[in-house]
């Protein structure tokens, strides 16, 4: 049991050690055909890596590896094709998109796969639930930061300093970012279904989902503004990290909760 909990960190080293063995060859030949290479090694490390954490640390295996390859692809591709059709359509309708309009249409396409997962029934427990919208969130952060990497790689002229800065902040920032919110909006979900015995939309799954869309509004703002002096930075910086920290905790209270109900 001690290597299966160390699983996780198996795939980050591993990851990494890949990542670093093609980009150094990237740059060793000049060879653009490893480009798709690393930026996807760099936008999938992370989310893959947190996903293996929790699913070795929840007890939730009742949901089966297929299911979360599931959600991590259809639940990340559907997501981002959604959430971004709606923002192209709305933002040409009402020519400014609010960021909290962008949290209330991404948070709301990321729940697409777990929520026919919900109503199905088939895996119940709150791990369960966590497990699996944390892995369609995986898959959409994914998706969005191989989009982030490769238009900065393009808008730079090809700089893999730039590239490999979008892929580092952006990679560890997922889990307490798109991960944590979807996770803890399912966590809510199955958690309030297992309470009644039937799916069921109240006032602490909306609180939830309210509390997602709230944070990566504010994430989003954050991250937007562009500091004029070394202390805007820093006050940008720490209101972006008190984000991330809320947003991780928050997720992991759950995690401790779903534990404990199926210890």
């Amino acid at each position: 049991m001690g290597v299966l909990r160390r699983r996780w960190l198996q795939v980050l080293v591993s990851g990494l050690v890949l990542l670093f063995l093609v980009e150094r060859t990237l740059v060793a030949t000049s060879n653009p055909n490893y480009v798709p290479s690393v930026i996807v090694l760099g936008a999938f490390l992370v989310p893959i890596s947190f996903v293996t954490y929790l699913y070795e640390r929840l007890p939730s295996w009742d949901v089966p590896l297929p299911a979360l390859a599931v959600c991590f692809l259809w639940g990340g591709v559907l997501g981002t094709v959604v959430a971004g059709t709606l923002e192209y359509d709305v933002a040409r309708a009402l020519g400014l998109l609010p960021k909290l309009l962008i949290g209330l249409i991404e948070e709301s396409a990321k729940l697409i796969v777990p929520l026919i997962f919900y109503f199905v029934g088939r895996y119940r427990s709150e791990a369960a639930g966590i497990v699996l919208g944390v892995a369609t969130a995986a898959g959409f952060a994914s998706l969005e930061t191989m989009g982030y990497g490769f238009v900065s790689l393009l808008s730079s002229k090809g700089n893999l300093g730039v590239l490999d800065e979008v892929l580092l902040v952006r990679g560890l920032t997922s889990p307490a970012g798109h991960m944590a919110w979807t996770g803890l909006v399912c966590a809510v979900l199955w958690r309030e279904r297992l309470k009644v015995g039937h799916a069921t939309l109240n006032w602490r799954v909306l609180g939830a989902f309210l509390t997602a869309v709230v944070l990566h509004a504010l994430w989003d703002t954050f991250a937007s503004i562009r500091s004029a002096t070394l202390v805007e930075f820093l006050g940008v910086a720490f209101l972006s990290l008190l984000v991330a920290v809320v947003s991780l905790v928050l997720l992991l209270r759950r995690v401790r909760e779903a534990r404990r109900a199926s210890a």
